[in-house]
């Protein structure tokens, strides 16, 4: 007598179809309904949104290197650098903080203006951390990539999020952004400012949304738009799309004026 024969899966728990080319457009709803339906179970309908380099260290992590460098033990520039760089570590930590206890204080029943970062390490991790030590819940948007990224601990569990696709992870960044603040980073970081600026600019995204450069020397160096304007290819009124500071306590009266302003009586997603 033959064998009987081997059930097929259905075809939701067929795995090589699920992770073939035909089963791409399933993962793609995958990464915009799985993350729509937690982030709406725990009524998060509005995010600060921090984004920065991922290797910025800690005060403590650069005072560490530094230490050891001095004593012979590694690059004393580059640990030079490092120190110099912490500060923006703890500024983004003390800003989520500050923005998370604010926020809690609004005395309302959903949770506004939430701390979302990329989840990874660097200003990401600094933001999730100051948030957790205000004792808010804070989200976490990874992404799958072949270094440096990683989940950083501080993360609230519910809230933390693994993509593979990259627009899918920038539309969560954007869809319930209320607020972003943009520290000093790499590829990454300038992908997502002129992303975001692109689509205030041309009314693709309907809402007023208060957006800081926090670390005025570093992007005076990196970016010009004073010369875009010159050339004529911006509007001189688009340079006012983004408030320049060194100052955690300007950066916080910025967004929170703004928030409150624009966005207290208009919560929920308005992409």
């Amino acid at each position: 007598m033959s064998d009987k024969p081997t059930p097929q899966p259905k075809a939701y728990e067929n795995q090589d179809f699920l992770h073939s080319r035909d089963g791409r457009a399933l993962r793609i709803l995958a990464e915009y309904h799985e993350p729509q339906s937690r982030l709406a179970h725990y009524n998060v309908t509005d995010t600060v949104v921090f984004m920065g380099s991922a290797r910025l260290p800690s005060a403590e992590t650069a005072a560490e290197a530094l230490a050891a460098a001095e004593r012979g033990e590694g690059d004393l520039k580059a640990a030079q650098r490092m120190q110099d760089m912490a500060v923006y570590y703890e500024a983004a930590r003390e800003l989520a903080h500050r923005l998370t206890e604010w926020s809690k204080g609004l005395g309302e029943d959903e949770r506004r203006f939430v701390v979302c970062t990329g989840g990874g390490p660097g200003i990401m991790e600094a933001a999730n951390r100051g948030a957790s030590e205000a004792k808010g819940l804070n989200v976490g948007l990874t992404i799958s990539l072949p270094f440096e990224e990683f989940e950083n601990p501080y993360i609230s569990r519910e809230l933390a999020f693994h993509f593979h696709y990259f627009f899918m992870r920038k539309f969560w960044f954007l869809y319930l952004a209320k607020a972003m603040i943009f520290f000093p980073g790499g590829f990454g970081t300038l992908d997502e400012l002129f992303e975001t600026l692109t689509l205030v600019q041309t009314h693709k995204m309907r809402k007023k949304m208060p957006m800081v450069l926090f670390g005025a020397s570093f992007w005076e160096k990196v970016i010009n738009l004073d010369a875009l304007v010159d050339a004529g290819t911006i509007s001189p009124e688009d340079l006012d799309l983004l408030f320049h500071t060194d100052s955690v306590d300007e950066a916080f009266d910025y967004i929170t004026k703004g928030l409150m302003a624009d966005a207290i009586d208009k919560p929920g997603p308005t992409l």
